[in-house]
């Protein structure tokens, strides 16, 4: 079984022709990993879950918050996978993953464009798991009115299995989101990773979304000296 890990990140995994920087491992975790990620994120507790209008979360590590996080202790089914992403040397030593924000995507489900933020680390790095969803892109404007005109640059194709890292101008400078729909069509002028895909795909094939879980793993600077455990 193909699983994609290195101590680095790889030139062959950046993706091309879009502003840096992306990266697209992959298979980056196998088969039984994502069945134990879904199966503990579908265990947590319902206290666990906050429950927004077109999808529901959980956070670990603690809650961001402009005046700083109380840090709470990671367990150690997502600690494995922070320390993973970790051994990529995609973060600094001072700067190591210490949040972990899971969203669960229904089918019809998704997420209005946005940035990360200033509250994190200007590199965020996503694990999906149970089903592909397509992450669409737009340049940053100034007026929302202008915003909500533009059509998307370019796409990723986020398959089962697979990272994504994200950083450079597409932290700052473009917004991401993914539309609401059941299924997503295949167009190789929009997607730019296609040939990163584990998956050979034909131009105009429709793909059907299921239940997504992903895991945005994150450092977030500014932390309480706290650590709360539970």
């Amino acid at each position: 079984m193909e699983t994609n890990i290195s101590n680095a990140l790889k030139p062959t995994n950046l993706i091309k022709d879009v502003p840096l920087s992306a990266y697209y491992i992959r298979n980056f975790i196998n088969d039984n990993e994502e069945e134990e990620l879904i199966k503990y994120v579908n265990s947590s507790p319902l206290p666990k879950w906050t429950q927004l209008s077109n999808r529901r979360l959980q956070n670990w590590g603690g809650i961001p918050h402009q005046k700083g996080m109380i840090a709470e202790e990671i367990p150690k089914w997502l600690k494995k996978y922070m320390d993973r992403i970790s051994s990529l040397n995609i973060f600094n030593s001072d700067k190591l993953p210490n949040h972990v924000l899971i969203n669960e995507y229904l089918p019809g489900q998704g997420i209005m464009g946005h940035t990360d933020g200033p509250l994190f680390h200007p590199i965020v790095t996503t694990i999906t798991c149970g089903s592909h969803t397509l992450l669409e892109f737009t340049k940053r404007l100034d007026t929302d009115e202008e915003q909500r005109q533009l059509k998307p640059e370019f796409s990723f194709l986020l398959e089962r299995k697979s990272l994504l890292v994200l950083k450079d101008k597409l932290y700052h400078d473009y917004l991401h989101s993914i539309s609401e729909r059941n299924y997503d069509i295949i167009d190789k002028n929009l997607i730019s990773n296609i040939n990163l895909c584990s998956n050979n795909y034909d131009n105009g094939e429709k793909l059907d979304r299921k239940t997504r879980i992903s895991l945005t793993i994150r450092h977030v600077p500014k932390t309480s000296k706290l650590k709360l455990k539970f």
